[in-house]
């Protein structure tokens, strides 16, 4: 066996004895995470407060530290739901989800035959997206590939479960997901992840231009395929409520600002419904548009 297969081995498996704790202490161990975040102001929380600066400058401070706490403790608890979601069964997985809205749009694009492309933005947990999409049929995933062959063995055997075929976001990504498409089958992307630069288009988001992902408009665009946006949003008791949504008409626009614009206007109206759930520790606007004379805002402060 290779060392990058042992490794991930053994982070599988400190993975699964975290995973195997009741629900409880995920919600009361990912509240502590991140307020132990906050009170060591880490990587995360300062990434978190630059963020809610530039989206919310209204707040004052005491609101926004309130602000960066709340989120700082969802993302905890995402953090250990994630554990317990990837070494749990699915069967135990999906009784998390308390209520499914818009099951029909699901049922009316496989039976239009021309494929589904699930947008699925960072709010609540995308990975009981993943689980919940998988467990209707075959489900293929473009997944940025970590930079560590350890953790990239790692997450493929956390995430490669039955139905779930991982796809690396890779320049030659788009032939075999126009093909899944095209047999009629469900392809799953983030839409709110930067892209390097030259590989997406600035489009608005919370006011500021962020560079934008286009492989979803381009494949809705040439595909005809069906899109929806899909997220599952945590609930007080720590359940959760899985959202299946019409994607708008724009999004498969063949200008592609027009469809860039509306696929992110799309995702801020999901993360607008409970700020404290989007991935607020993400740096979505570290590249500028050239030219604009902007700097990258999470330097050098962010590190």
């Amino acid at each position: 066996m290779d060392s990058a297969r042992f490794a991930s081995r053994l982070m599988f498996a400190a993975a699964w004895c975290v995973g195997r704790l009741p629900l409880a202490w995920h919600q009361w161990l990912g509240d502590r995470l991140g307020r132990f975040a906050l009170w060591r102001n880490t990587r995360e929380a300062k990434v978190a407060r630059r963020n809610l600066e530039l989206v919310s400058p209204e707040l004052d401070p005491k609101a926004r530290e309130q602000a960066v706490l709340e989120v700082l403790r969802q993302t905890g608890r995402n953090a250990f739901e994630t554990l317990r979601i990837w070494t749990r069964p699915r069967a135990d997985n999906l009784r998390l989800i308390r209520t499914v809205h818009g099951a029909h749009l699901l049922d009316a694009a496989q039976a239009a035959g021309r494929g589904t492309l699930i947008a699925a933005p960072h709010h609540g947990n995308l990975e009981l997206v993943i689980e919940a999409m998988a467990a209707r049929g075959p489900f293929a995933l473009v997944y940025r590939v970590p930079d560590s062959a350890a953790g990239d063995a790692f997450l493929r055997r956390a995430r490669g479960g039955e139905n779930i075929e991982l796809v690396p976001a890779e320049a030659n990504a788009m032939r075999p997901l126009w093909k899944a498409l095209k047999a009629g089958g469900v392809v799953g992307i983030t839409p709110d992840q930067q892209p390097k630069l030259g590989a997406g288009e600035f489009a608005p988001f919370f006011g500021r231009q962020a560079l934008t992902l286009t492989l979803i408009p381009r494949l809705a665009e040439r595909s005809g395929a069906t899109v929806l946006l899909v997220y599952a949003e945590r609930c007080a008791d720590g359940l959760f409520e899985l959202h299946v949504e019409a994607a708008p008409e724009a999004i498969a626009s063949p200008d592609i600002a027009q469809a860039t614009t509306a696929m992110n206007a799309a995702v801020e109206a999901i993360a607008r419904r409970d700020l404290r759930q989007y991935q607020w520790t993400y740096k979505r606007f570290t590249l500028r548009p050239p030219g604009s004379g902007e700097t990258n805002p999470y330097h050098p402060d962010c590190r």
